[in-house]
């Protein structure tokens, strides 16, 4: 009696004759063998970026009801904008709904780490800042949390680069980018004043 791995093998080999009976171009064959090491190249590729330079899928996927956002603690209206931390880390919370991103202005610092973290409140939505490295998608039930810095002041408009609906092309933001040693911290009244 075989044993599993030995029926896979016999399985395969026996595929393989059958491969090898099919008559095929040469010339097919030569194509056929090309595009197989340039898929064996593209898995080897993906393989090493992966063991060796860490970029992975996120596996760490912090999941969040749309439906409910306002009552969520983080994403409560009181809570969207920029925050400062004890220890000085700035995060900025915003969310995306058809047609706009809240809040739909920002002061920030240049040259400072600053981690923006976004949420749905209803279909997928992408986020884009031109003239920067900044680009993430917004999928509904999920938060996106990506960390940039911006090296220079000056104004950036954020841009949804996923079609949302008929809105689409006026769902836009914008980002006051301001020197570091002229940006203050806002404090919770100017965070509520900016919403209303």
């Amino acid at each position: 009696m075989q044993t599993e791995p030995s029926k896979s093998i016999n399985y395969i080999k026996d595929l393989c004759t059958q491969f090898n009976a099919i008559h095929i171009d040469p010339l097919e064959r030569k194509w056929i063998a090309i595009s197989l090491m340039i898929v064996g190249l593209f898995v080897g590729i993906i393989t090493i970026d992966a063991l060796f330079h860490g970029i992975n899928p996120p596996s760490k996927v912090e999941t969040i009801d749309s439906a409910s956002l306002h009552l969520s603690e983080e994403f409560a209206e009181d809570n969207l904008g920029v925050q400062v931390d004890d220890k000085g880390a700035i995060t900025i919370r915003m969310v995306a709904g058809r047609y706009s991103f809240f809040p739909k202005h920002i002061d920030v610092p240049a040259e400072t780490p600053l981690t923006f973290r976004w949420v749905s409140m209803d279909v997928l939505h992408g986020v884009h800042i031109p003239m920067t490295n900044m680009s993430t998608m917004i999928v509904p039930g999920y938060v996106a949390e990506i960390t940039t810095t911006f090296p220079k002041p000056g104004d950036y408009p954020l841009l949804c680069n996923e079609y949302c609906g008929l809105g689409h092309n006026h769902m836009w933001s914008n980002i006051s980018v301001i020197a570091k040693e002229d940006w203050h911290a806002p404090t919770k009244s100017q965070v509520k004043g900016e919403q209303q």
